[in-house]
């Protein structure tokens, strides 16, 4: 991590995807053109796309200065969250939703993301992060078809941290999709979180969809996440 004036700039030194490598303004902040400059430099500098992803509620002055030095929109997300009073108990008579057991269900779930995401197939190093990821406290979950006991979804849920877990990476194997299997994997990811001692689940859904199944699940709107880059100089 690195302070570039009123943002904190996260980096990943083994992988260059974007939604790994990402800064975040402080609350408030009021960045001058010399801070955007700074904070895009600090990225290329890395061979990193410049790169936010924030809650535009928390900091609604920095859009219009990102724009200003050249950033645009991505997307304006909806952040939604649960407690535990809330989440839902979502069960699939013809899977198994649990979380990873071993190494074998660990590597077939970042399969499945990685397929899901449109992303090129994992290899041995992204293999290891997420196995220091799941030591490190991070929460792996796994649907697993009980005919074929292959995995067919799965996500993570991040270790709590001040009281919130994010939920991320929750993706379903193609032929398996509109059967239940994300909102299973996500009302069991936010039960794991709660388990493990976070007071707030949340996680920002791609699109109406998505955002439908985390609706079953027990999730609701609470604000809004703006991913916002730079490609060019």
């Amino acid at each position: 991590m690195l302070r570039v004036g009123p943002f904190l700039a996260t980096f990943d030194p083994h992988d260059d995807g974007r939604y790994l490598n990402y800064a975040i303004p402080d609350d408030d902040a009021r960045p001058t053109a010399g801070d955007v400059a700074d904070l895009a430099a600090a990225y290329e500098e890395r061979g990193r796309i410049p790169r936010l992803e924030y809650l535009t509620t928390a900091a609604p002055l920095v859009e219009a200065a990102l724009a200003d030095g050249g950033f645009v929109a991505e997307a304006h997300l909806s952040l939604m969250t649960c407690t535990p009073g809330r989440a839902a108990e979502r069960r699939l008579p013809w899977a198994r939703v649990s979380r990873a057991e071993d190494d074998a269900e660990l590597e077939e779930m970042v399969a499945v993301q990685h397929t899901a995401f449109g992303d090129v197939p994992p290899d041995a190093s992204t293999l290891a992060r997420a196995r220091a990821w799941v030591e490190a406290g991070a929460i792996a979950v796994v649907a697993r078809d009980r005919a074929t006991r292959a995995v067919i979804g799965g996500g993570v849920a991040t270790p709590p941290c001040e009281d919130a877990s994010e939920l991320t990476g929750i993706a379903v194997r193609e032929s398996f999709r509109r059967r239940g299997v994300a909102g299973a994997v996500t009302a069991r990811l936010a039960r794991e979180a709660f388990a493990a001692g976070a007071g707030t689940a949340f996680l920002t859904p791609g699109g109406d969809g998505a955002q439908r199944v985390y609706a079953r699940a027990g999730f609701a709107d609470a604000s809004v996440m703006l991913h916002i880059s730079r490609l060019d100089g």
